[in-house]
């Protein structure tokens, strides 16, 4: 969460949003962050979902699926309980899967704007009928601006997919924490 924070912070306090915004003509950037903070309110969501779930495994009230699993396995033997431990990890764990394509989404966005903002930048090459001055004056005006699309969108589309990933990873942690923890708890009660 303070990585998140401060980041925001710095980009709005440095004005870089501004720039990214209005340097890029291809507006990819902006779709990048809308995905971004889709996915973090996603990434929220889960977060919130697991700490119910982390919470039930003392004093199970909520209906969770970990305080189910606990509940429905005291007359099970060891290869079932570890199947319906298997089928759990799968089903808790497939709730992040939205959050992993978000990420690869964000970064292959990121490329796509790099490919486009290239093509702006090598469009007016083509238009060149002579080499005077003010023509070339104004193609690398043109060309600088292509190479401001490439590199703005590359950059967004990297940030947000490494916090993106960062942001998972950490929710993948404790997920597999507290299912050692479940299956440690589970086994020894009987």
């Amino acid at each position: 969460m303070s990585l998140i924070f401060f980041a925001a912070f710095l980009i709005v306090d440095l004005g870089l949003l501004s720039l990214i915004i209005d340097s890029d003509k291809s507006k990819i950037s902006i779709i990048i962050i809308f995905i971004y903070i889709l996915a973090t309110f996603h990434w929220f969501y889960n977060a919130f979902r697991l700490d119910k779930e982390i919470s039930d495994l003392d004093e199970p009230k909520n209906g969770t699926l970990m305080s189910s699993f606990l509940e429905n396995n005291e007359h099970l033997g060891s290869a079932d309980r570890n199947i319906q431990l298997s089928l759990l990890e799968d089903e808790l764990s497939n709730r992040h899967a939205l959050g992993y394509l978000s990420v690869d989404i964000l970064l292959k966005l990121g490329l796509t704007g790099t490919v486009i903002g290239f093509i702006l930048m090598l469009l007016p090459i083509g238009q060149i009928q002579d080499f005077d001055p003010q023509i070339l004056q104004k193609l690398l005006s043109t060309m600088s601006g292509g190479m401001a699309v490439a590199l703005y969108t590359t950059l967004t589309g990297l940030v947000t997919s490494i916090l993106l990933k960062f942001q998972y990873f950490i929710l993948d942690s404790s997920l597999s924490n507290s299912l050692n923890y479940l299956s440690s708890k589970s086994f020894n009660e009987t």
